[in-house]
């Protein structure tokens, strides 16, 4: 049976037992309204760790004014036998004013990292997830945390906040998992419209196709973004927030291109913000 902690100082409590009985922490911070990807590291998450926890919190502080706070996708009893299934062994389902009780004034910042690719497109949005994120590594105390290469910033940042801060929990980011049109599994898909839905699997094509360009010789990053442009513009209703030809490191631009490299998309397919990306080697 799953069990399900709303008290911090209850989820300390029970972690601090589970470390001193030598056993080890596998976390998974979420936002519920899970899906495929969300499981795949759950079971990742199982088959390395005595322990299994995962959070479930809508953090407002990584929503910036007007985006989907409220509106955003929310089932917690299904979300409960979704991880059931998965043989999690615990859920940690926080309040919000638990979390942020009255008073609260602290933030953690990664400087530089930050304020690149979704960091210049939404101000303020990582400094609320590396705040909501060393938080709850502080209660959860996992010895290692996995999180989706789909957001592929944010596990960038959050390996170097681990690093900076002496944390000492594993990041591990495993690949993203797609529906089988290429559509990066996100809990956002839900907002599309079935022509939407039709047209969203493109951001993948797009991507795929700058992948072969690379392959096949071409070193300029402004030729790679204008064809990922022609090809999703090609599509009706996307809007492009960015496309970054970036080291998957420092997540510093490329104008040449050499080694990894990092190639994302941010896009709006009607009001709905979509983010993707590929690593080429």
């Amino acid at each position: 049976m799953i069990r399900v902690i709303r008290s911090i100082g209850q989820m300390k409590d029970l972690s601090l037992r589970i470390k001193k009985a030598g056993k080890t922490i596998g976390f998974v911070p979420t936002m519920g309204y899970l899906h495929d990807g969300h499981i795949s590291l759950v079971s990742m998450a199982r088959q390395a760790c005595d322990i299994v926890v995962v959070s479930i919190f809508v953090n407002p502080k990584q929503f910036g004014p007007g985006e989907d706070l409220k509106k955003y996708p929310r089932d917690f009893s299904r979300d409960k036998k979704l991880l059931m299934k998965a043989k999690a062994d615990i859920i940690f389902y926080p309040a919000v004013k638990e979390m942020y009780p009255d008073g609260y004034r602290t933030n953690v910042y990664v400087s530089d990292l930050s304020g690149k690719l979704c960091g210049a497109s939404r101000p303020g949005h990582f400094n609320g997830v590396t705040t909501i994120v060393a938080k709850l590594f502080n209660i959860v105390k996992p010895d290692t945390a996995y999180f989706g290469q789909k957001d592929f910033q944010q596990q960038v940042i959050i390996k170097k906040m681990a690093r900076d801060l002496n944390m000492g929990v594993k990041i591990s980011a495993l690949p993203t998992i797609r529906e089988r049109d290429g559509l990066a599994m996100s809990s956002r898909n839900a907002y599309l419209s079935k022509v939407e839905r039709k047209n969203a699997p493109v951001i993948y094509r797009s991507l795929k196709f700058a992948n072969q360009l690379i392959k096949s010789g071409v070193k300029s990053s402004t030729a790679i973004r204008s064809a990922i442009t022609k090809l999703i513009k090609s599509k009706p209703g996307f809007k492009i927030d960015y496309i970054a030809v970036s080291d998957p490191e420092t997540l510093e631009d490329k104008k040449t291109i050499n080694g990894r490299t990092l190639v994302a998309v941010a896009v709006y397919l009607g009001k709905t913000r979509l983010i993707d990306n590929i690593v080429v080697r």
